[in-house]
């Protein structure tokens, strides 16, 4: 038996751009463009792509279709019930649709009407197993391009009910990536049936200028992230990935004084409201690394105030002993409540928690998330270019780590952080999984 939820408010509908109409109209029978099998809507953030894509789809499978099954996937189930599963149940809410959310289990899915529209997240190359044996009258893909191409082929393959449509939206990603190869490029687009939206902030009526702006500056200009999510191109990574922070390392770079700093007022300017850990274990031509995070007051600045590093071969009771003093160090300073360890090392982990309980150290110990790698790196490429991310003078393998971070030449295509054994990544995961669990949080948030 389904657990009642508690309804949603109701979606706030804002007025619509000339492209988000186009996006939500294609498929209407006198729309020329309704000829075509495919939309992909594409561009930069935060363009208003999603939304119109939501109610187009809706709207088209509701009107066109009764007793059908349709595919809703997402990166991951979490992105797809945030992104597009609860502005959809607000939507729903809004126009007085009755529907059931079935929220969990194999079969989650929402019924509306006599169509079943069921969910699924799309990160590993073995979901596309759940897709198996489903007749679909469509799909919609969010963030398609993070997809296995192997996911979407399934996707497409489910979809053979007559009058079929398959919707995708999507960030750019780099030049020789399968939907831009396999959908956008001219022949495929006329004979596959695709219609291409290219979408722009300014097809987004609901940010003010201002707010805009404050996107735009949340890269450095000219980066791969800017000319990506910003100005919406297919182009691709290459070079240092921290250019920002490499061409003025000393503008990020602090000391203690630093964090003494008072304003008129005679407050602390840079109080650390508390710190978190990275943990990343090193192998056999890997180091150990711990890195120590700070936030100040509203996360306008994020600290990098101490590190661990060890590349010599050292034996797990020497690793615990270490990291129980590291934390000890820490606590005399800063409030410190957690640490995100290096998931695949549960052994190692396991032996850190209970060092510290034997220790009588308050810390717990958790599992890093372990996103996506080049979802980290936008995230420290955007403080970078706001200037809300500092380190501290003696972190010296952090900072070497970050100002030396290339791309891997050898695969220009496919957004590849170099790994040769030579490059330190051990300090650049233990940084970055000390900050992953707010990333998503503040990645956006003004400085």
């Amino acid at each position: 038996m389904a657990k009642k939820q508690k309804k949603p408010k109701k979606f706030d509908f804002k007025p619509f751009s000339d492209q988000q109409r186009r996006l939500i109209h294609w498929w209407r029978p006198m729309v020329k463009a309704s000829s075509n099998n495919y939309v992909i809507a594409d561009g930069s953030i935060r363009s208003g792509k999603t939304i119109a894509c939501i109610i187009g789809f809706l709207t088209w499978s509701q009107e066109m279709f009764s007793g059908q099954s349709f595919i809703l996937a997402g990166k991951t189930m979490g992105a797809l019930k945030k992104n597009v599963v609860r502005p959809m149940l607000q939507m729903l809410e809004a126009w007085g649709w009755p529907y059931t959310y079935i929220r969990s289990g194999t079969d989650a899915r929402i019924e509306i009407g006599s169509n079943t529209y069921y969910l699924y997240g799309a990160n590993t190359e073995a979901a596309q197993d759940a897709l198996q044996g489903l007749t679909a009258a469509g799909a919609y893909l969010d963030e398609a391009a993070l997809f296995p191409k192997s996911f979407v082929d399934q996707a497409v393959a489910r979809c053979s009910v007559d009058g079929w449509k398959f919707w995708m939206n999507c960030n750019p990603e780099g030049p020789h990536h399968f939907i831009r190869e396999e959908y956008l490029n001219p022949e495929e687009m006329k004979r596959k049936k695709v219609y291409h939206l290219h979408f722009t902030m300014d097809d987004n009526y609901s940010l003010s200028p201002k707010r805009k702006q404050e996107y735009k500056n949340a890269w450095p200009h000219g980066s791969v992230f800017y000319k990506r999510f910003i100005l919406g191109l297919w182009v691709a990574a290459e070079g240092l990935i921290y250019q920002q922070f490499a061409d003025n390392v000393k503008a990020y770079t602090i000391t203690e004084d630093w964090l003494k700093e008072r304003d008129e007022k005679g407050s602390l300017k840079n109080e650390i409201m508390y710190a978190v850990i990275g943990v990343d274990f090193g192998g056999t031509k890997s180091a150990h690394s711990f890195t120590l995070t700070g936030f100040t007051k509203g996360y306008k600045q994020v600290v990098v105030l101490d590190e661990y590093y060890r590349k010599k071969r050292i034996d797990p009771k020497t690793l615990q002993d270490d990291f129980v003093d590291f934390v000890k160090r820490a606590k005399m300073k800063y409030k410190i409540y957690e640490a995100y360890c290096d998931s695949t090392e549960q052994t190692l982990t396991a032996g850190l928690e209970n060092a510290v309980m034997r220790a009588g150290v308050a810390i717990e110990i958790k599992n890093a998330e372990k996103g996506p790698i080049n979802d980290r790196i936008a995230f420290y490429n955007s403080l970078i270019a706001q200037h809300r991310w500092k380190v501290m003078k003696h972190c010296i393998h952090i900072i070497d780590a970050f100002e030396q971070a290339v791309y891997d030449d050898k695969k220009k295509n496919e957004d590849v952080r170099l790994d040769d054994g030579l490059m330190n990544v051990d300090s650049l995961d233990s940084t970055e999984y000390s900050t992953e669990s707010v990333q998503n949080e503040i990645l956006y948030i003004a400085a």
